[in-house]
């Protein structure tokens, strides 16, 4: 036997026991390496006779073709070991029934305003939105709340801090929606109809208020708006919000620096054995704050109060959320509680239209 065959079959068996592909690289190295034995004997070519030369050159070759095959299979086969491995460790039955999947909820406060922003929607209102810092002159003096006011104290308001020295008017978290009109009817002018949902703020906070709360707004603004417009448009939310047939609403004189005439609104109601009933019974709900626009409102608008009137009213969405899905705490809203969320939650992909049901 030859230096050569000794060689092929050192490097052939070793190749057929290799375990793993480190083995193999180095028994790669040890044959066909820069210092592999393979490639030291073709360094030795130099020193043969040319006849020699050719016949050691071309068995070399063959050798080292016949190595690196055998090095290429080898790694090939452990690589489908391997994978083979893999795939047992990984098996899954198909035929499984699937497991269900843990979908996300909406939040009540979220579905009530797509609730509340397509019965408007249904009936010609488009949406509204306004910043949540607001300056003083927007959230009061163009909504006619005189500088002595109640509401622009900081028991009730929270004003944004600001250097003394700083000449600028106080900036505050807004405490209703109402400035967003002011600003619907700077930007739109007249006719016009909207509504406003998004955050306010107030100091305040139990078991039915928080500092931080929903508010929905709206209004409208023509030529022959009136008070009877106002009580359709309420009477068919109202109907359309809660899924009854029908509703009764009752008007309460009121007083709102914005809205002149201006009523508190009341809707009949049961509590028969501790559960609410809208449109029945012999009891009244107070739900929201109405009136007809007060001129000095239109003008700071930019809209000409001889020309145009119209009506506003301002509802609490998490107040008509609780009403209508029986949420007895308004704190349990915002305290992050994923068990309360999967109890009042409702389906991501279910989006409340009109005609289609609001809470189906």
């Amino acid at each position: 036997m030859t230096t050569l065959d000794v060689l092929k079959a050192k490097y052939l068996e070793g190749i057929a026991a290799a375990a793993d592909e480190a083995s193999l690289e180095e028994l790669r190295l040890a044959a066909l390496g820069k210092k592999g034995e393979i490639s030291l004997k073709m360094r030795e070519l130099g020193q043969m006779t040319p006849e020699e030369r050719t016949t050691t050159g071309a068995a070399l070759n063959r050798l080292k073709d016949e190595i690196d095959a055998a090095l290429r299979a080898k790694k090939e086969a452990l690589a489908d070991a391997a994978l083979d491995a893999r795939l047992k460790s990984e098996w899954l039955d198909v035929t499984l029934p699937g497991r269900p999947r843990r979908a996300g909820t909406i939040h009540p406060v979220s579905q009530v305003m797509d609730e509340v922003t397509a019965i408007f929607a249904d009936m010609g209102f488009a949406v509204a939105e306004g910043p949540q810092v607001e300056s003083d002159w927007y959230n009061f003096d163009a909504l006619n709340i005189a500088p002595e006011h109640p509401a622009r104290q900081e028991h009730d308001t929270f004003f944004m801090a600001r250097d003394a020295a700083d000449p600028r008017p106080p900036h505050v978290l807004r405490t209703h929606t109402s400035p967003v009109q002011i600003r619907a009817m700077q930007a739109k002018g007249a006719p016009i109809r909207v509504i406003a949902p998004g955050r306010v703020y107030r100091m305040d906070m139990d078991q039915t208020h928080a500092p931080m709360f929903h508010q929905v707004e709206g209004l409208a603004i023509g030529r022959d708006i009136s008070m009877a417009n106002l009580k359709w448009v309420l009477e068919e939310f109202c109907k359309t919000f809660f899924e009854v047939p029908s509703v009764e609403l009752r008007f309460r004189a009121s007083h709102f620096p914005f809205t002149e005439p201006s009523a508190e609104v009341d809707i009949r109601c049961s509590w028969e054995g501790g559960q609410l009933k809208i449109g029945e019974g012999n009891s009244w709900l107070e739900i929201l704050g109405s009136g007809m626009v007060h001129p000095k409102v239109l003008a700071a608008g930019g809209i000409d109060p001889t020309e145009y009137q119209g009506f506003a009213f301002g509802v609490g969405i998490d107040r008509i959320a609780m009403l209508k899905y029986g949420i007895p705490d308004l704190r349990a809203f915002f305290e992050s509680d994923l068990r309360w969320l999967k109890h009042y939650g409702f389906a991501a992909l279910d989006l409340p239209t009109v005609f289609g049901g609001l809470s189906k």
